[in-house]
């Protein structure tokens, strides 16, 4: 297992994301490794940790004011032992190969748990949809798509949305590749409803988030009833997180974006919500905004702190981070165990740093990883590509219900096989070797490919 992480440091020592995520489940399943030795000459672990493929390209894309911009794109396909790769397409800045690996990785295993018969994989580019017009962004995804659609299809790679790519982007990405192939079929999800989505398709992850944190809790005789609640993001994952808890009884107190958060002491309620709602998916605003419309809440800005985000400072019982990976480090681990939080729920992929990662568990708290946690949306994913090639669509409390019952499946899953390894109540554990074991044995059946 040393040798694995020591190759990854030393080949490509500038992946910190790509290895910390490897790090985490290769210690997680050194269990399985000691009981089930699948030989040397298998070298699965090498095997598994290396993408099939990467692809990076150049987009080239002209501003309003007829400037030629150009950004790098990329494709990782990280595993397709089990099904065609499924993954987030993530337009940011900060997108690099390591990020998009790491991602990747993580869909891997997040996918084997869903049960769907789906691989593992991540795009994206440097590009930021942040401050452009429509007509920018739709220039840059139709250049990105040129590229793109020579690798994805609806039996070949699947994307989604992620950070940077919601209804607007899905939609310009899959006009393009449906007059750059000809077809029109379910090579992406997250489509608009009137062309081939998902009814509870926006809500799934947020919405899944939360039903995963209900099981955990009524594991110790609690529900969501009554709880305070940190939310941070402000993106579709967020929101629908932040809805479904109201919807359960929950007090919503925090929401987040670059700019800084916002901290409501007499709750975010729905009308709020919808209100935030407007601001970021509409006017595509600011969270600050937040508090100009309701005085009694307090704005902080990014970096007022350093070293910690103090979003997690304020008193709480559950912990919902949905910004983005990394933003809950070791001081603020501290911080909400000294606040007495009884759950931490990632609804982001990697939110929290691998030392508060170890200090949640070694206190016993309730941690959820993103893995399985927030699975839900590449779960209702799965469902819109079965009504695609059905040509049908469900009803919306139908596929809710089909994503409740994933969730549940996915909670026990994880508690049954962290038990089964010695470490019962270890979500992290039983989430990494159950996704692990499925994934290797697919490999180990279809020979050294």
């Amino acid at each position: 297992m040393s040798d694995i992480l020591k190759t990854i440091a030393s080949r490509d020592p500038w992946e910190r994301e790509f290895y910390q995520a490897v790090k985490e489940v290769v210690e997680s399943v050194q269990p399985v490794l000691d009981r089930h030795p699948h030989g040397p000459e298998s070298s699965i672990l090498d095997r598994i940790i290396e993408p099939e493929r990467v692809v990076t390209f150049r987009v080239p894309w002209m501003d309003d004011r007829g400037k030629v911009r150009t950004h790098r794109g990329y494709l990782v396909e990280m595993n397709g032992a089990i099904g065609p790769f499924k993954g987030g397409l993530r337009f940011h800045p900060s997108v690099n190969q390591s990020i998009l690996k790491f991602l990747a990785f993580e869909q891997v295993f997040k996918n084997a748990l869903t049960t769907l018969p789906l691989g593992g994989g991540a795009g994206g580019s440097d590009f930021e949809p942040k401050g452009k017009s429509d007509d920018e962004v739709m220039r840059f995804c139709q250049s990105f798509m040129r590229e793109l659609f020579r690798h994805v299809g609806p039996h070949t790679d699947i994307p989604g949305g992620d950070i940077g790519v919601g209804a607007r982007e899905v939609g310009y990405l899959f006009g393009a590749y449906k007059k750059l192939t000809n077809e029109f079929s379910g090579a992406l999800t997250g489509k608009g409803l009137r062309w081939g989505g998902s009814l509870f398709r926006p809500e799934a992850a947020g919405y899944g988030c939360v039903y995963f944190a209900a099981e955990m809790l009524s594991t110790r005789n609690m529900s969501l009833d009554d709880q305070v609640c940190l939310v941070s993001g402000s993106g579709n994952v967020a929101q629908h997180t932040a809805e479904k808890l109201i919807q359960l009884g929950a007090k919503v107190v925090t929401l987040s974006d670059s700019s800084g958060h916002i901290y409501d002491a007499d709750g975010i309620d729905a009308e709020k919500l919808r209100y935030v709602k407007v601001l970021k998916n509409i006017r595509r605003g600011r969270i600050r905004e937040y508090a100009d419309k309701y005085p009694a809440s307090v704005f902080t800005p990014a970096g007022a702190e350093a070293g910690r985000n103090p979003l997690w400072s304020h008193r709480a019982d559950c912990a919902f981070p949905c910004a983005t990976q990394n933003e809950i480090g070791e001081t603020d681990a501290y911080t909400l165990i000294n606040n007495n939080i009884k759950l931490v729920c990632e609804g982001a992929n990697m939110p929290c740093s691998s030392e508060a990662i170890d200090i949640f568990l070694g206190k016993k708290i309730l941690f959820a990883p993103g893995k399985a946690a927030n699975a839900g949306g590449v779960a209702v994913s799965g469902l819109e590509l079965v009504q695609n090639s059905m040509r049908l669509s469900w009803l919306g409390e139908e596929v809710d219900e089909r994503l409740r019952i994933i969730m549940k499946a996915i909670h026990r899953t994880c508690l049954e096989t962290a038990e089964e390894y010695g470490t019962p109540g270890n979500y992290l554990n039983g989430a990494n070797i159950a996704a692990f074991l499925k994934v290797v044995n697919a490999m180990l059946d279809q020979g050294v490919v």
